[in-house]
């Protein structure tokens, strides 16, 4: 199932439909996921922001292509920063689904991503004057048996909340994080510089994307949180962990988020999308190849 809203959803994965937007759990699969995911303007008149995800519809798909979850932030100030993010988003999604069943999901995300840059390009051009500029951030993530692969470009960010704790798994594609990489800024300083928010990487901006790929072992119980800077510019990593924790419902802590993001600031789109693992299926690898551990 391939889906892509600008506005709420929430979901679960079993195997088998049980409702627009929703599915059971099925004992055919030893991955199971719930997710959320929630996406407002703000106190702005349009929403740049777009998100989406592709769910396997059987077992069989969810060993050979697995869960795809996608958020894209339109550049503000820039042309249609609203088209750039929904096309990278649905390139990825069309991309995921049309992929050759077991392909490694770290290059998989990372070509998807370089083709999304491209589409997004192109549109620009096509554009004339008006999609000068045009450009968006993008995080992805992508499971399959015990795995989570991240990849990015921009400043929309991915965290793992495990026991009450946020990992980030993704670094902020700026100028400020840049130096303070380089140690010419403190992280204090980075968080109040004036690049804080200036794009040093995007989609759509250049030919080719820098595109900043991890993979990481998941476990059941975690919490995957994809955001765009509407949310994580309002409260940091340990707050939300905490939201998550107190509000057992995705749902909830979906709008929890995005409502206490408004109130704080709201002068930009706010995204998030929750995915939270209910089990996995361990997994070793033998010449590329999967095989489940006892």
């Amino acid at each position: 199932m391939t889906n892509h809203v600008p506005g709420s959803g929430v979901g679960r994965f079993g195997g088998d439909r049980a409702r627009p937007g929703g599915f059971r759990h099925t004992p055919q699969t030893s991955m199971k996921v719930e997710f959320a995911q929630v996406s407002d303007c703000g106190r702005r008149d349009h929403n740049e922001d777009y998100c989406g995800y592709v769910l396997p519809e059987t077992a069989v798909e969810a060993r050979t292509h697995g869960w795809l979850f996608a958020l894209a932030d339109g550049v503000g100030g820039q042309a249609q920063g609203e088209v750039a993010s929904r096309t990278a988003v649905e390139t990825l999604l069309a991309g995921f689904r049309e992929a050759k069943a077991g392909e490694p999901l770290e290059a998989l995300l990372t070509s998807l991503i370089q083709k999304a840059n491209t589409r997004v390009f192109e549109v620009a051009l096509d554009a004339g004057r008006s999609g000068a500029g045009m450009a968006t951030t993008v995080v992805a993530c992508a499971l399959r048996f015990d795995r989570a692969v991240v990849a990015h470009v921009g400043d929309s960010r991915c965290y793992l909340l495990r026991h009450g704790r946020a990992t980030a798994l993704t670094r902020d594609h700026t100028f400020a994080s840049e130096q303070a990489r380089l140690r010419l800024l403190t992280t204090k300083e980075a968080a109040r510089a004036s690049t804080r928010h200036l794009l040093s990487r995007s989609l759509g901006s250049e030919l080719f994307a820098g595109v900043e790929s991890s993979a990481h072992l998941v476990l059941a119980g975690d919490v995957l949180v994809l955001c765009s800077d509407g949310l994580h510019g309002a409260m940091e990593g340990p707050e939300i962990a905490d939201i998550v924790r107190k509000n057992g419902d995705l749902r909830n802590a979906a709008r929890h988020l995005v409502s206490l993001a408004n109130e704080r600031d709201g002068a930009d789109n706010t995204t998030v999308q929750l995915i939270r693992i209910l089990s996995v299926e361990r997994v070793g690898t033998y010449r590329g190849l999967p095989y489940k551990l006892r």
